[in-house]
């Protein structure tokens, strides 16, 4: 480890996820991100992830790289009985150390199969290899233990792949060695989310208020993320309590708040389909949704959250003209007219749904997601998206930019934006829009 790496109480970390399968679709490294929760938890950082193949001249590299920049690397993987699980080998090399069959890992992982009536295949002796000098993990879940080593001033720390190994060994395990070393600062985060402008837009409003920040006496630092119709702030504060912490992180979003405006949704992390459900429980309201183009996603999201039965009435997915008419009461003369994708349809889809359900609130969504099917007027893309209730009735027309499911995705969120809005009783405005109007009862 470099001298730099050698600081006390813990700080910074880095994880190497192992395993040729993570860098192929559509598997996801989730252990990393679940890893980087715990290490927060404990005032440790996370500075870099590294995905590397079940090579072992590309391991040997990662680990030795790491290992120059920070006190604590964590490997998850590569633990297994076969010979592409090379994670063991590559450090004891690393580290120079040799490696020794453990006789009551070995004991363990016999008395494991024993019951399931089962024999130990030899294969399974590589699991009890132990570089020497290092601690074992016990893992109740599985055969592989991880490994605890101390060198030259730093932590190395393996832990198997599975999730459903990993996650219980880092709880019971990892963190109670950790937490004597990490000192009284934790890291906090607060997740802020906008609807309505590009990530160029929110960066170029926020970042004079937030630049400012990493000099001032309890340095907060920022990240801006984007998804479709959606830019996210994350909020960072090393402290030594919570309260300072809420205290410093409450300060710097009430000065966000005032460049924000009502395009800001969320200040505490919670989804645009949250927000919508609270602000129905809030007025007593209901809401009944009807969906052409994004196909039941409105309603799925909405109904994700626990406790929607309370506010979520009916949700119909109209596909075809006839179900237009026949469920929600759209005048054929009306489609033959301005065609399923028009503004007017979408309204009487909201008007329709509103009345079928018996609800406060209705919401018609029509468009061309794609690939297929647009035209010079109405290329693919376009949206429109209606709210109705008991006294007004909106729409708006969008030009959504990406694939099919990104399309989907996009007017998902800006129709659950549009309910907000409404609810709420600011602008309907956005990006993407092309028309927006307000139609006469």
């Amino acid at each position: 480890m470099s001298s730099s790496a050698h600081e006390s109480p813990l700080r910074w970390a880095e994880i190497i996820a192992v395993g040729t399968e993570l860098l192929v679709p559509p598997r996801v490294d989730t252990n990393s991100l679940y890893i980087t929760e715990r290490l927060n938890d404990l005032g440790i950082e996370v500075r870099a992830k590294t995905v590397v193949a079940d090579r072992r001249e590309d391991l040997d590299a990662v680990l030795r790289a790491a290992m120059k920049r920070t006190a604590l690397v964590v490997l998850c993987g590569g633990l297994g009985p076969t010979d592409d699980d090379l994670t063991r080998d590559a450090v004891a090399q690393v580290l120079s150390r040799p490696l020794v069959e453990d006789a009551a890992v070995v004991d363990q992982i016999r008395q494991r199969f024993a019951l399931r009536r089962a024999r130990m295949p030899e294969n399974n002796r590589r699991q009890a290899l132990v570089p020497a000098g290092a601690a074992v993990l016990a893992n109740t879940h599985g055969t592989a233990p991880g490994l605890w080593i101390e060198h030259d001033g730093g932590l190395v720390v393996l832990l198997p792949g599975p999730p459903n190994e990993l996650m219980p060994m880092f709880d019971a395990v990892v963190r109670d060695r950790l937490s004597p070393r990490c000192g009284d600062m934790r890291v906090y985060r607060r997740v802020m989310r906008i609807c309505g402008q590009a990530e160029s837009d929110v960066d170029e409003a926020v970042s004079p208020v937030y630049a400012r920040w990493p000099s001032e006496a309890l340095p907060v630092f920022t990240t801006v993320l984007t998804a479709p119709a959606q830019v996210e702030l994350h909020l960072s504060v090393r402290a030594a309590s919570d309260t300072l912490a809420a205290t410093r992180l409450e300060a710097c979003a009430s000065q966000l708040r005032v460049v924000l405006g009502a395009d800001l949704f969320s200040q505490d992390g919670r989804t645009l389909e949250e927000v919508v459900g609270q602000l129905l429980l809030e007025r007593k309201w209901r809401i009944a949704v009807a969906e052409s183009c994004t196909g039941g996603l409105i309603s799925s999201r909405l109904t994700d959250v626990p406790g929607s039965s309370g506010y979520v009435a009916l949700n119909a997915v109209c596909y075809s003209n006839d179900a237009k008419s026949e469920w929600l009461g759209v005048p054929a003369a009306l489609l033959a007219e301005h065609g399923a994708v028009s503004e007017s349809v979408a309204v009487a889809m909201a008007r329709g749904i509103r009345q079928l359900a018996a609800v406060d609130l209705g919401l018609g969504v029509t468009g061309i997601a794609g690939p297929t099917g647009g035209s010079d007027r109405k290329p693919v893309g376009t949206v429109m998206i209606a709210v109705a209730t008991a006294t007004s009735e909106a729409v708006r027309t969008y030009r959504f930019p990406g694939d099919r499911a990104r399309i989907k995705q996009f007017a998902s969120q800006m129709a659950l934006d549009m309910a907000r809005r409404l609810m709420q009783d600011t602008p309907i405005g956005g990006a993407f829009v092309v028309t927006t109007r307000q139609v006469s009862r």
